[in-house]
């Protein structure tokens, strides 16, 4: 699974959980039947695996403004939107709360950002996976060959990744690739 890196932070790892919910919920769908309701329900699986039901209503105050979504949100490590349809979804806010707390988070630029967010995960498993090529000296060029996807293609999908550096066993630092 590869993420658009190009999304916050927040949204990447609703994004990744979302993919694994259609791993579980919808092992035996192929691309081609990705429904509006498959949608749905990753969307739903994304939300609860992320916000605990127990967790977001023993938390979450009697009163809830957009501020307290914010506030909520860090905890979870979730965007301020997502946040608020978790809150509207365990029936803390009511209609009217969520569009009026919705309408405030965009304003505020929840909408198309996510100001002061998290910090983007990395993954381990790249890294292990990127040394591992390094050290069998097997070239992007290889990679890109052996997954018959052109090079410039492969370098978009391990951005982030491949710059970082990694230091084998007594070795000085080097890039991997």
């Amino acid at each position: 699974m590869f993420l658009n890196n190009f999304k916050t932070a927040e949204h990447s790892l609703f994004d990744s959980v979302h993919e694994l919910g259609h791993l579980v919920l919808h092992q035996h769908a192929g691309p081609q039947d990705q429904s509006r309701a498959a949608e749905r329900e990753a969307n739903a699986f994304a939300s609860a695996f992320l916000m605990p039901a127990n967790d977001v209503k023993a938390r979450a105050p009697r009163f809830i403004d957009a501020n307290v979504v914010i506030k909520l949100k860090g905890r979870w490590r979730v965007s301020a939107m997502a946040m608020a349809y978790r809150l509207h979804a365990l029936e803390r806010l009511t209609e009217w709360q969520y569009k009026s707390i919705c309408i405030e988070l965009g304003k505020r630029g929840y909408r198309s950002g996510e100001p002061n967010g998290i910090e983007r995960e990395a993954s381990i498993v790249w890294r292990k996976v990127l040394a591992q090529l390094w050290q069998d000296r097997t070239t992007k060029n290889d990679v890109a060959a052996e997954l018959k996807i052109p090079l410039d293609e492969l370098e978009g999908l391990i951005w982030g990744v491949a710059s970082t550096s990694v230091t084998p066993p007594g070795k000085r630092s080097l890039h991997l690739i």
